[in-house]
């Protein structure tokens, strides 16, 4: 029986995977070039992640620094603090062309709220990766990017944001340093 929910458990993974190519390819393109930009023209990405969220924003700033799958000069990418001191490093070290990359957890966007506002004080382009109704909350910019994920449970939702923040680095080093093939 216990065989049977794990087995359970990849097999919703994989159908929400399915589920959410489609609709995030797109943003996801998106971002990538928005990180890119910013990157070449000198600026810095600023990690966050609220709700629960901070590990995946600790990861994306590593995978920038130090490469995802390919070999790389380190990026310009740091991890802001969990709750307000992340705010007061935004707004010490945020600068027009900089990206807050930011990760929303489960519904409270207390926290997503003022770092949004910052990084628009700041002319920081922001890309959210966020469910559906926390999304709705954010006060996003025009040319900000949204990465809306299908509505899911906790565990579902982190698995996507972390494959996504995957693709969205591998696209980055794409963009940088070529295609290659990973036979």
């Amino acid at each position: 029986m216990l065989e049977a929910r794990i087995q359970q458990q990849f097999f919703d993974a994989a159908d929400l995977l399915n589920q959410s190519a489609e609709s995030l390819s797109r943003p996801l393109d998106d971002a990538s070039h928005a990180l890119v930009g910013c990157l070449t023209a000198g600026g810095k990405v600023m990690a966050a992640g609220c709700d629960g969220a901070h590990a995946l924003a600790q990861h994306a700033a590593t995978l920038l620094v130090r490469g995802a799958e390919r070999e790389r000069p380190p990026l310009a990418a740091l991890v802001l603090a969990d709750g307000r001191a992340g705010g007061a490093q935004l707004q010490a070290l945020g600068h027009p062309g900089d990206v807050l990359l930011l990760f929303v957890g489960d519904k409270d966007t207390s926290t997503a709220g003022p770092l949004i506002d910052t990084a628009h004080d700041k002319e920081m382009t922001v890309i959210v990766l966020a469910d559906p109704e926390p999304a709705r909350r954010l006060d996003l910019a025009e040319t900000d990017v949204l990465l809306t994920l299908p509505p899911s449970g906790r565990m579902r939702r982190l698995e996507l944001q972390l494959l996504a923040l995957h693709a969205l680095c591998g696209a980055i080093d794409t963009q940088l340093l070529g295609e290659q093939d990973f036979a």
